[in-house]
């Protein structure tokens, strides 16, 4: 297939890239330059441009771009997360309805912040919708593919975890204090962590470009979410690294201010349905054995 990416450069995005590419797909970037070869698609977001005539013929679009969350959410920080998000996939989404020729599918980011802070409650893709900045910012993200769909494209909305990975994000933030032997729980450590390995992201993904039956959310988590003091007590073994000092909620809220009770502390008890539904089997679906193959 000629599979067109936004956010190709990030964690999963060249992930991607590098499985799709290594089983032959031609890969197409979208990126917020001048085209410097024929991989290139240029577009702004920001300003309304897309070089619509090379979308013409693409057969599948991964869209992943958006600003980072990992960072203290000022007014203008969330305004960059949300806009980065919704007028990318606006502009995407208008553009392809627009094409002659569509792409059959296209999957689109979105994330499990969309159900809130839900306690102990476990949730799937049937699951109500929940409230604040990160459930209304994915709301509005999904939403954003509405016209894309109304034409015809297949559309899936997948909503990942928190990605556990070598090369960055999630993990190398989790591991470092413990590499400095100052490791412990956040907060309570009572919350829910819906995790997910980049190997099943890119798994995942694959199949849903391929399964026509998949279609709307899709839970991107692996099927065992844990509690932050299991994670905690789980890459405490997996590094050899003591777990003695907890992070209290007051120390995260002076240093992440809204971040840390809307993202970090937040309890999300995520299951995949969808994709377990639709015959998807997991490479590390327990949380020891995915670290002790990534770390």
């Amino acid at each position: 297939m000629t599979i067109a990416i936004t956010g190709s450069s990030g964690l999963i995005g060249s992930a991607l890239v590098h499985a799709l590419s290594a089983e032959g797909h031609v890969i197409k970037h979208l990126v917020r330059r001048d085209a410097r070869n024929e991989a290139d698609i240029s577009w702004n977001p920001t300003r309304g441009e897309i070089d619509a005539t090379r979308l013409n013929g693409v057969d599948a679009v991964i869209n992943l771009a958006g600003e980072k969350l990992d960072q203290r959410w000022t007014s203008g920080v969330k305004r960059e997360i949300r806009d980065s998000r919704v007028q990318g996939t606006l502009l995407l989404s208008r553009t392809l309805a627009s094409l002659s020729i569509r792409p059959s599918v296209m999957v689109s980011g979105s994330a499990i912040g969309i159900y809130g802070d839900r306690g102990d409650e476990q949730l799937d893709e049937s699951s109500a919708l929940g409230d604040g900045f990160l459930a209304s910012v994915c709301r509005e993200w999904e939403g954003a593919t509405k016209l894309a769909e109304e034409s015809g494209v297949r559309v899936v909305h997948s909503r990942t975890g928190i990605v556990l990975a070598n090369e960055g994000g999630a993990l190398r933030r989790m591991a470092t204090p413990f590499q400095f032997g100052v490791g412990g729980r956040l907060g309570s450590g009572k919350q829910w962590m819906s995790w997910i390995a980049l190997a099943d992201v890119v798994g995942a993904i694959r199949h849903m470009l391929v399964h026509e039956t998949m279609r709307g959310p899709v839970n991107l988590v692996a099927p065992n979410p844990v509690r932050n003091e299991e994670m905690t007590h789980a890459l405490s073994r997996e590094l050899h690294r003591p777990a003695f000092f907890p992070v209290p909620r007051l120390v995260l809220k002076l240093v992440l201010g809204e971040m840390a009770d809307k993202a970090v502390l937040a309890s999300q008890r995520v299951v995949p349905k969808a994709l377990e539904s639709a015959g998807y089997a997991f490479a590390l679906p327990r949380l020891e054995q995915a670290l002790a193959s990534i770390l």
